[in-house]
């Protein structure tokens, strides 16, 4: 399949009243979250999606260069964007590919929001398929878990060749409370993928939702 579904977080400051941005997402026909930033009070950050890249540079950049988006600095640290992708056994790609990573952003139940890109290290490629795949089913089985008690769910985006950062991955986690989010973090720096063989973390951008487009 060559169709992907493509992700994008831009943070903004000097927010000080939400309000507006939401009257204008309201009749803006994209879709998309609006989150009120954690760690500041004037901050909030923007999550779109599309399976056309030139939404991004088209539709979206337009609606970005007007009141009351215009207005407001962007904070670069936390530009984020990558797209959808498989690991090759995936029974259904549509769900893999677009159902489920939009439902997960969209969902009106799930509002708090982790968003952070990752670089694994050189070390990683250069394992073979075995033991990059043992690797990988230590992580997956600490996320299963927590999707499957409700406590976080997951957004998987690979970032190769479209980040400034050259970083590999954007990682969001939702859920109804902010701290299984930072839990689920937590725990997986246990594992060896991230113990080992992760390079880069972060920026984290944290927020929660005020305004998300329809399912």
């Amino acid at each position: 399949m060559d169709r992907r579904l493509y992700m994008q977080l831009l943070a903004f400051g000097g927010c000080t009243d939400p309000d507006s941005l939401i009257q204008v997402l309201s009749v803006a026909e994209i879709d998309g979250v609006l989150y009120e930033d954690v760690n500041d009070p004037r901050g909030v950050a923007l999550l779109t999606m599309s399976e056309d890249p030139s939404f991004f540079v088209g539709r979206l950049r337009r609606l970005l260069n007007q009141e009351p988006f215009e207005s407001m600095p962007l904070k670069r640290q936390y530009t984020m964007f990558g797209r959808t992708y498989s690991l090759g056994y995936e029974p259904d790609l549509n769900e893999t590919l677009f159902g489920r990573p939009r439902r997960t952003a969209l969902n009106p139940d799930w509002l708090w929001s982790v968003w952070y890109p990752l670089r694994r290290s050189g070390g990683f490629v250069s394992l073979s398929p075995e033991e990059q795949r043992t690797i990988l089913m230590e992580h997956g089985s600490i996320g299963r878990s927590f999707g499957e008690a409700d406590l976080a769910h997951d957004i998987r985006l690979a970032s190769y060749g479209l980040d400034a950062n050259d970083n590999d991955f954007v990682i969001g986690l939702t859920g109804k409370e902010l701290h299984p989010l930072s839990a689920i973090v937590q725990t997986m720096r246990k594992t060896v993928q991230t113990s080992q063989y992760i390079e880069k973390l972060g920026p984290f951008f944290v927020g929660r939702a005020v305004w998300q487009s329809n399912i």
